[in-house]
């Protein structure tokens, strides 16, 4: 396929205009007919939420998820997956430019707690409305394919949770918005401002008796800061579901990106670009869900694809495709009183192919994993108001190259009402070798005398131990605190004598990462919210990428009126960047250091513009400070965006 094929003009695309006309010829009339509606879509964005985070969620197994929702992605200014959770303890990201993520690299990735840096490969893994959504090829995610437009909230699980998702040490849910009220709603945003930068987001939502979809569009482009910054995200998705009888429900959704980003190279050497990276990918799925009163369940088929084109002209055009397909299954039976089992599999098969230069040099056999899992929770009551919910399960897999093996986990959850909680986790986490390690094999000349030593690799593993804190002082105050001790072994590398025999690929090396994470959520008043994040991580390897010893997030919200002002900062140390290569031994030296930077969004609400209706003004980076996330790639000085906000 050639670069010519992958490339859009910079404009809209067709199927933008189709979603934003109608919109923008029904929201002033409905803004008209219904100028104070009270009624509600899946669109409506509550702002009575505290800033950067919406809430901190512990299931019954004890173990934590982060969750972000539209409203702060609204408040932060995102339009990609990395912005929206730049802000989120425990997560670090990497980027080049203001729009667009160049490849899966230091050019646009995210990471949990130190983990995710490993390339190919990597220890998170990305998901929507839980299917796996990332290039299988490489084994990593490509942060482009992921809209965060079109999503009602972002769930970050830190850590490895066999009970929710297998084969990684941490995952990224993005989950779609439903339509939830009767009737039709919708809104458009436009926005523009600095370096030419462009934002166009559409979505559309409705409900008619049991049957309910969403749409959602959104374009933004930018010349960038500097030379050669450019990028370019296009996507949309559909999703819907219809009722049977009382209990039943199908369901479908159809996800597709198409993007561009250029590496505008070390700051003042033109020489260190490496061209441009195009993605296209599209997601698939099928769903048939129940509720009853002591089981609800879901049976998911899915199906991906998606192609990455590299135009290096300093090497060579990499084009890279990939496939995943398979099947998720979940059932929670609440089969006595006080009681919660938790069961599902899943099945995932992945394929994938590599070339340069229109050469061939990978196309492997595909990878199938299954993996069936088994989880039983209770609760006692202990007396005085408090509870306490012991609860213990395993996920088994089967692997057509690396073979069976099995991930424990236990919790135990002692509570008083919704007040206070202690939780106590143990989980162990399996990340198996992909078809990045059977590409690696191939294309890296030393490994030719050993060129099926990647199927004797054995899966990487963590052991992630976790004591949680839950306080709600107040009403409006709530106090999260995590402290944990991740120990992970078995990584896979290739590596040369004496380490080994001869040059091959072997399991080699552990590491361990501590931590603390503390948030504090606080409405002081009416108007005024606030929201206060830090991690610690201290971590035996000196030189992990991007697992900064601390960092610090701050958000403050006020509303009056038809005002509404949102700031958000970071603080955080220096930090090795770049990623934790597959070549055993190889020495990490690329250093960026501590930054702090402060955003400001300031809206005003206008009834005339519809439901939700208002126009704005963001600022980034008040303090015009000077911040990287990889040497030389210096990021965005002061910058400003005006938009407006149309619904109905």
């Amino acid at each position: 396929m050639s670069i010519h094929c992958l490339t859009l003009e910079r404009r809209l695309p067709r199927f933008a205009f189709a979603l934003v006309a109608p919109l923008a010829l029904v929201s002033p009339m409905a803004a008209q007919a219904q100028p104070a509606a009270a009624g509600g879509g899946a669109q409506t964005v509550t702002i009575t939420g505290t800033p950067i985070v919406d809430r901190q969620d512990v299931d019954d197994f004890g173990s934590l998820s982060t969750v972000v929702g539209a409203g702060q992605v609204r408040d932060l200014g995102a339009v990609d997956l990395s912005s929206a959770l730049r802000r989120t303890p425990g997560v670090q990201v990497s980027r080049f430019n203001p729009v667009g993520s160049f490849g899966g690299d230091e050019g646009g990735a995210v990471y949990l707690r130190g983990m995710g840096a490993s390339r190919p490969g990597s220890e998170v893994k990305t998901y929507v409305d839980g299917l796996p959504f990332y290039s299988a090829v490489w084994n990593h995610a490509l942060l482009d394919l992921l809209p965060v437009q079109g999503m009602e909230r972002l769930v970050v699980l830190k850590g490895p949770q066999p009970q929710s998702f297998g084969n990684t040490f941490g995952a990224i849910d993005l989950q779609p918005r439903r339509g939830t009220q009767p009737g039709l709603s919708g809104d458009l945003r436009l926005s523009g401002g600095s370096f030419g930068t462009l934002v166009q987001q559409a979505t559309l939502a409705g409900r008619w008796g049991s049957t309910e979809f969403s749409l959602a569009q959104g374009h933004a482009e930018s010349d960038g800061h500097r030379d050669a910054a450019q990028g370019r995200l296009d996507n949309g998705l559909v999703r819907g579901s219809v009722g049977i009888g009382e209990h039943w429900r199908v369901g479908g959704l159809v996800l597709g990106a198409d993007n561009q980003v250029s590496d505008p190279g070390e700051e003042g050497l033109p020489a260190t670009r490496t061209g441009r990276f195009d993605t296209r990918g599209t997601l698939l799925g099928l769903s048939l869900e129940h509720r009853h009163a002591l089981a609800q369940g879901r049976l998911q088929l899915h199906r991906s694809s998606g192609v990455g084109l590299w135009d290096n002209p300093s090497a060579a055009v990499t084009r890279s495709t990939f496939e995943i397909s398979g099947l998720r299954w979940r059932e929670q039976v609440q089969a006595w009183s006080g009681g919660e089992l938790r069961l599902g599999l899943d099945v995932e098969r992945t394929q994938g192919s590599v070339s340069f230069n229109g050469f061939t040099a990978f196309d492997g056999s595909s990878q199938r994993l299954s993996a069936p899992y088994l989880g039983l929770a209770h609760t006692f009551a202990v007396g005085g108001g408090w509870t306490v919910q012991p609860s213990a399960g395993v996920r088994l897999y089967r692997h057509n190259v690396y073979g069976e093996h099995q991930a424990p986990h236990a919790g135990l959850v002692l509570a008083h009402g919704d007040s206070l909680s202690l939780r106590l986790n143990a989980s162990r986490g399996l990340s198996f070798p992909g078809l990045d390690a059977a590409l690696l094999n191939a294309i890296v000349p030393p490994l030719a005398g050993a060129p099926d030593s990647w199927k004797a690799l054995a899966p990487e593993r963590m052991d992630h131990v976790e004591l949680g804190l839950h306080w709600k002082p107040a009403r409006d105050s709530s106090v999260d605190l995590a402290v944990f001790d991740d120990a992970l072994k078995n990584r896979y590398v290739f590596a040369f004598p004496p380490a080994v025999a001869q040059p091959s690929f072997t399991n080699l090396g552990a590491y361990k990462v501590r931590g603390v994470e503390l948030s504090w959520q606080q409405r002081w008043s009416a108007p005024w919210s606030s929201f206060v994040g830090a991690t610690l991580l201290d971590s035996s390897l000196a030189d992990l990428p991007y697992a900064p010893e601390h960092a610090l997030a701050l958000g403050l919200t006020w509303q009056q009126g038809a005002w509404r002002v949102s700031a958000d900062a970071q603080a955080q140390a220096g930090m090795f960047t770049l990623n934790k290569a597959r070549a055993n031994a190889t020495p990490n030296t690329a250093r960026v250091g501590g930054f702090g930077v402060l955003n400001l969004r300031c809206a005003y609400a206008l009834p005339l513009l519809g439901r939700g209706g208002e126009v704005y003004l963001a600022l980034e980076n008040l303090g015009d400070k000077r911040y990287a996330y990889r040497p030389g790639y210096t990021m965005a000085g002061r910058a400003g965006q005006v938009g407006l906000n149309l619904g109905f």
